[in-house]
């Protein structure tokens, strides 16, 4: 997700005085130099974290929708991402390997990607992310089964709290011919060795 001119970030400003008064908050003067220019950087950036609020998901995956024939898996693995924890509103970032089995219809295989990317940019638990994301790629495509399984960092603990720096959350979802056993070793041995 490229960079945003200034004019593109709705209530950027009112955002900018929220961070002015953080900082000031915190015993900073936001006068000095170096703090000049931070209000307006947290803001943009934090509108860009939080983008997928103002992004359809469900229109994503319908602008690259095809009628094809394919009734076996199709898996994006290892899509990167990065989101804020609700709790804290501290990143957890990580991978998501999303499967589906058509039923008579496919999508851009980026478009896939891109629906990673608007759950994971809102304030989320990952819990919910990697429901959402399945549930959006069955409402849109109809297909015989989704699944999808996020693997995560999260910030908050390892920053703060029981401050474990190697913990890893795994989770993970599935719809139709995915709650076959045999169907959900097939993804997970495909996104570990494929």
């Amino acid at each position: 997700m490229a960079e945003r001119e200034e004019h593109t970030f709705p209530g950027l400003e009112e955002f900018k005085a929220h961070y002015r008064n953080i900082i000031s908050l915190l015993g900073e003067d936001v006068e000095r130099e170096g703090l000049l220019k931070t209000p307006e950087r947290a803001a943009k950036a934090m509108l860009t974290l939080t983008e997928g609020y103002r992004i359809d998901p469900n229109e994503i995956l319908l602008s690259a929708k095809f009628k094809e024939e394919y009734s076996q898996m199709v898996i994006v693995k290892d899509i990167d991402f990065f989101s804020l924890c609700e709790h804290h509103i501290l990143p957890f970032y990580g991978k998501a390997h999303v499967g589906y089995i058509p039923n008579g219809y496919i999508t851009g295989l980026s478009k896939v990607a891109r629906v990673v990317d608007i759950f994971s940019h809102r304030l989320q638990v990952q819990e919910r992310m990697t429901l959402q994301i399945k549930e959006c790629i069955q409402n849109a495509l109809d297909p015989l089964g989704v699944m999808v399984v996020v693997e995560a960092k999260h910030t908050c603990m390892q920053m703060r709290g029981v401050e474990k720096q190697n913990a890893i959350t795994t989770t993970s979802d599935f719809t139709g011919a995915f709650r076959q056993a045999k169907t959900r070793e097939e993804f997970m041995d495909l996104i570990r060795h494929g």
